[in-house]
């Protein structure tokens, strides 16, 4: 039993070497501690919006400012074609456009990294059936997809979710069955069979933890990902009708605001976007080379 406790301890330590060797690591990448510092900003701003911000705000029969006003001490970003601060909008249009990046990730990085372990570790007949399921998604574009999906179910939040998390997990289920056929051709894998070990144990004590760092820095480039796929379904006008980046901007565009000259009302928008994507690439690159030893050279 004490040998056990002790070998426990042993790998318990050995693995917060390891978790603190990477975080330093990563503390020398200035591009990722930009990016993890403006991110942790952003989603603080979008989480605490209720209570720094007056959600009144939003409601067009609340507000007092002039149409298409340009920016001035008042506003300091400019009004919208319905007199409401464009500040007040990009500020809470964050929450949803940053909810749906990172809930349409989850289910992304879940389905892709249970369908490339399972292809890897089992083989045969169920590798063949889900590889020849992720070409059909690979083949066909993701957003297609998604518009399909968006137009088909009813609108809301979650069905935008599930519109881009179900079809954004290909790439993921490459990337873990690539790494898992690599961990499972390893000696301590066959070790683990020889003396017994089933699926479970092999998936979840040998194969999963090996996998995670991959997914991890994996997951950091699919919420870029979603966030830009949410904008343009909402920008094509299949998102749902809360305030959301893209959502501004297909209003904005739909009102005329690029003929009125309102450049205050489409550049904050897409501004965060562009940060916001820019950051999570930074971070995912950052920890990419944290994880890899061969781009630590680059």
């Amino acid at each position: 039993m004490s040998t056990t406790k002790n070998t426990r301890a042993v790998t318990r330590q050995r693995r917060w070497s390891a978790l603190t060797g990477l975080c330093r690591e990563f503390a020398r990448s200035k591009g990722g501690l930009i990016g993890i510092g403006v991110l942790l900003v952003s989603v603080a701003l979008a989480v605490f919006a209720p209570l720094l911000t007056n959600q009144a705000g939003l409601d067009v029969t609340e507000v007092s400012g002039a149409p298409l006003q340009p920016p001035s001490a008042d506003y300091l970003l400019g009004t919208d074609v319905d007199g409401r601060s464009v500040l007040l909008l990009t500020w809470w249009g964050a929450r949803v456009s940053l909810l749906v990046g990172f809930a349409a990730t989850v289910l992304s990085v879940l389905i892709g990294t249970v369908v490339g372990i399972a292809a890897a570790h089992f083989g045969g007949w169920v590798a063949g059936v889900l590889l020849r399921f992720t070409d059909f998604f690979l083949v066909l574009p993701s957003l297609i997809l998604a518009i399909a999906l968006s137009t088909v179910l009813e609108g809301g939040i979650w069905t935008i979710v599930f519109a881009i998390g179900v079809t954004s997990w290909p790439t993921t289920a490459r990337l873990v069955r690539a790494q898992t056929l690599t961990i499972e051709s390893r000696p301590y894998i066959e070790r683990a069979r020889a003396l017994g070990g089933g699926h479970l144990h092999i998936v979840g004590k040998h194969v999963l933890p090996a996998v995670m760092p991959l997914v991890l820095a994996n997951t950091t480039l699919v919420v870029g990902n979603s966030i830009i796929a949410e904008s343009t379904l909402s920008f094509l006008g299949l998102g749902p009708d809360v305030t959301s980046w893209g959502k501004i901007l297909e209003r904005a565009f739909n009102t005329g605001a690029i003929a009125a000259g309102a450049w205050w009302y489409l550049v904050p928008p897409g501004i965060a976007i562009v940060v916001v994507v820019l950051c999570f690439t930074l971070v995912g690159r950052a920890l990419e080379t944290v994880l890899n030893p061969r781009l630590k050279g680059g």
